[in-house]
């Protein structure tokens, strides 16, 4: 074979490679386009449309007018816009901080007690227990505390005044200084099954081996908890404090259901004043900017948590290694 033989066939080797690799990529793209066409025309186009609305004067029917940014100023100095942004850092502990902080508990009790003490069929069992909650739709499990919270008749005042406690019973629901820390009270019940079976999936891939010269060191179940527990699960809280967090903003239902935003203005938060904007006054061009600052907020929040949780995770390798 002479040089230049030798040469051209060098050189079509990696055009044939590089051909091949093009080639494949190329059929690829026809399975991201499935979900591309959905994201468009299910998140992309929408937002796309509630952008346009929130610069607009708009009632729902009609032709829409162009007046920029005024929505937005309005916002600014809406005391009830405020207000349901600081309700929704309520949520935030009741959806986010209080499910992650319990969660990880109950996992531990569940995963290193119960499991060895009465076998890991009663954990299970208890697990799933703690998990039904977030198998009931939101509407089932809002009627069902809306009729516990019932101040004449509901399971919890009829318990107190049979107790001796009527001097404790209230109207959950009907009260404005009392019903924020009601709807809490559900949404931390609704919670706590997910973060419990999220962290005892973790608690899983933990070499039992770490808990079992803990033991032989004379560690109690709490120094075990805070020292092993904690540190090995710090990816998994860090995804359910991402995930709940973004939850609690844009939550929406649990208000629907039972307190409609009230007493008053008491327990609304940025996704029912919008949704109220929308259909009850018909400021549809003001519910969209409330709709547009609040994904804003979701998106900041997201990407700031998935920043943390990168680090978070770098960090618990490096540890490893």
């Amino acid at each position: 074979m002479s040089s230049m033989d030798a040469a051209s066939t060098t050189t079509a080797a990696p055009r044939r490679a590089r051909k091949g690799t093009t080639e494949r990529r190329a059929g690829y793209w026809w399975y991201i386009l499935p979900g591309a066409l959905g994201f468009l025309a299910v998140v992309a186009v929408p937002f796309g449309m509630n952008l346009w609305y929130s610069l607009t004067s708009f009632r729902g029917v009609g032709t829409p007018v162009f007046i920029g940014f005024e929505n937005y100023q309005r916002l600014l100095g809406d005391p009830l816009f405020w207000a349901s942004f600081r309700h929704s850092v309520a949520f935030i502990v009741a959806m986010a901080i209080l499910p992650t902080a319990i969660g990880v508990v109950v996992a531990a009790v569940l995963f290193n007690f119960i499991s060895p003490k009465f076998g890991s069929k009663v954990a299970s069992f208890l697990r799933a227990t703690y998990y039904l909650p977030q198998i009931l739709p939101i509407a089932v499990a809002g009627v069902l505390w809306k009729w516990m919270y019932q101040p004449q008749y509901g399971i919890i005042n009829t318990t107190l005044r049979d107790v001796g406690l009527g001097g404790l019973a209230q109207n959950w629901l009907g009260d404005s200084d009392i019903a924020i820390y009601a709807v809490m009270n559900v949404l931390v019940w609704l919670q706590i099954g997910y973060t419990v079976v999220v962290f005892m999936a973790g608690l899983s891939r933990v070499d039992p081996a770490l808990y079992e010269a803990a033991e032989l060191d004379g560690a109690s179940w709490f120094q075990q908890f805070r020292t092993i527990t904690l540190n090995q699960l710090r990816p998994e809280i860090a995804v359910v404090l991402i995930t709940t967090s973004v939850a609690a903003l844009k939550v929406f239902a649990p208000i629907f259901v039972l307190t409609r935003g009230g007493p008053g203005t008491s327990t609304i938060v940025p996704a029912y004043f919008s949704f109220s904007n929308f259909f009850t006054t018909t400021k549809v061009g003001y519910g969209a900017a409330v709709a547009s600052v609040l994904a804003l907020m979701i998106s900041v929040v997201a990407v700031a948590l998935l920043r943390y949780q990168t680090r978070n995770s770098e960090g618990f390798e490096d540890a490893r290694r």
